[in-house]
C-alpha cells in the first residue's frame, strides 16, 4: 500500500512531530470527510506500506524527518510545490530560494528521483500573467535543473471555495484574476514544456489530461514506478485516482481538509485560512488523529 501524506493537508510543513508520533506507533486514524462516523485505521508498518508520497511547500522542517524515514526503509517520494508567487497569493509559504535548497538537500541525500517540483497552481491575475510565468517558470527551472527530473503543473480548478478566497485576496490586495479559454492554457503548456525540457526535466499535467499538449504527459503523482525506482524493488499497484481524470496509482491519503494554514488563495482543500489555523491550533501531536475535528469539504 502507497501512503499519500498529504495532499489535503501540508503534513511536512506543519504536522512532521504528529507524523513520527504515528510512525512509532505503526498506525494513524482518520475520519472520512464526507461521512464523519466513518473511522478508518490505516497501518504504517514496514510490512503493510510500500513507500510514501510526501506532498509540501515547505520542506524544511521535515529534512531531518526523511534521514529518520530513510533509514527505517521506507522508500519515498517528495512532491515539492515551488512557485514563487507573491505573497497576495501565498501568503505564508516559504521563499522560493530556500525551497531550492531543500530540494537540493533532497536529491542529494537522497538520490535522484526522490524530489519531484510542482509548479502548481498556475493561476492568472494581473499579478501573474502569462509573461509572469514565463519569466518566474524560467527561472526556478534553472535554479532546480539537475535535482529533479520532472516538473507537474496544473491549472486553477475555480471551485465555490476557491473563487471566494480568490475575490476576497484580489479585494484586499487590489489585483484581478480570471480563468482564461483552453487555448490560453495548452499555449502557454507548450512554452514550459519547451523550458522544462532544455533543462532536463519532462513535464507532466495533472488532472487535466484535456489540455496535454506535444511534448507534455499525464501526471502520476502517485506513482508506483517511481517508488519502485527509489526503492529498488517492485511496488504493485493499480490505477485509480483519487478524483475523475486523476492519473495517479491508488493510495490510502491520511490527511485532513481545512487544516493547511499556508493561505494559499487558489487551494481546493482549505475554506478559509481562519478555519485552517483554528484546526491547527488543536491539533494533537500525541493524537491518533491529525485532526481533532471532522468536517466537510
Amino acid at each position: 500500500m502507497i501512503i499519500s501524506a498529504s495532499y489535503k493537508t501540508d503534513i511536512p510543513a506543519f504536522y512532521g512531530r504528529w507524523f513520527r508520533n504515528r510512525l512509532d506507533a505503526g498506525y494513524c486514524k482518520m475520519v472520512n470527510p464526507y461521512n464523519r462516523a466513518q473511522i478508518s485505521t490505516i497501518s504504517l508498518l514496514p510490512q503493510d506500506v510500500d513507500g510514501f508520497v510526501f506532498w509540501t511547500k515547505d520542506a524544511g522542517p521535515f529534512l531531518d524527518p526523511l534521514d529518520e524515514i530513510a533509514r527505517r526503509g521506507f522508500p519515498f517520494i517528495v512532491q515539492y510545490a515551488i512557485n514563487g508567487y507573491p505573497r497576495a497569493l501565498e501568503s505564508r509559504v516559504v521563499d522560493a530560494a530556500r525551497a531550492v535548497q531543500h530540494m537540493k538537500r533532497i536529491h542529494d541525500q537522497h538520490g535522484p528521483g526522490v524530489g519531484v517540483w510542482r509548479y502548481d497552481t498556475i493561476l492568472f491575475t494581473s499579478l501573474t500573467d502569462p509573461d509572469f510565468h514565463l519569466r518566474n517558470f524560467q527561472r526556478l527551472a534553472r535554479q532546480l535543473e539537475g535535482s529533479t527530473d520532472e516538473v507537474v503543473v496544473s491549472f486553477a480548478q475555480v471551485y465555490k471555495k476557491t473563487r471566494i478566497n480568490t475575490d476576497a485576496a484580489a479585494s484586499r490586495h487590489g489585483f484581478e484574476w480570471w480563468d482564461p479559454p483552453d487555448e490560453t492554457k495548452r499555449a502557454l503548456l507548450q512554452d514550459l514544456c519547451a523550458i522544462a525540457q532544455s533543462h532536463d526535466m519532462r513535464l507532466t499535467v495533472c488532472s487535466q489530461p484535456h489540455l496535454l499538449v506535444e511534448g507534455a504527459a499525464e501526471a502520476r503523482c502517485i506513482d508506483a514506478e517511481r517508488i519502485s525506482q527509489v526503492g529498488g524493488r517492485f511496488v504493485k499497484a493499480r490505477l485509480k485516482g483519487a478524483r475523475k481524470q486523476c492519473g495517479c496509482y491508488y493510495s490510502r491519503d491520511i490527511g485532513d481538509y481545512d487544516t493547511c494554514p499556508h493561505g494559499c488563495v487558489y487551494c481546493y482543500a482549505v475554506r478559509s485560512r481562519e478555519i485552517a489555523l483554528e484546526r491547527f491550533r488543536q491539533h494533537d501531536p500525541d493524537g491518533e488523529f491529525l485532526s481533532a475535528v471532522g468536517g466537510k469539504r
